[in-house]
């Protein structure tokens, strides 16, 4: 059986759910809904630690594991490029 938050994460944009997680992981450091998508992150205050918070964060979110050959910090530079990496794991 399906929940509320199942049905509210199938319907939702990745962008947006991207923008989610984002909040969840770094929210106290920089303010993620002023965030530009394609903003770079790390001149927005992103560090390594956050980093791999976040790609807890988002490996949970998605249910998706990311190879090493996406564990860059370019993958991480962004929204967009974050959103790109998701969707090529998602599809697999």
């Amino acid at each position: 059986m399906h929940t509320m938050e199942d049905t509210a994460a199938a319907t939702s944009g990745p962008t947006e759910r991207v923008r989610k997680v984002l909040f969840s992981v770094l929210g106290a450091s920089l303010d993620v809904s002023r965030v530009d998508p394609g903003a770079d992150l790390w001149e927005a205050g992103m560090d390594s630690l956050l980093s791999v918070s976040l790609l807890v964060a988002l490996e949970d979110e998605f249910d998706v594991e990311f190879p090493d050959e996406l564990l860059t910090r370019e993958t991480f530079s962004s929204v967009e490029r974050i959103t790109a990496a998701v969707g090529t794991l998602v599809e697999e």
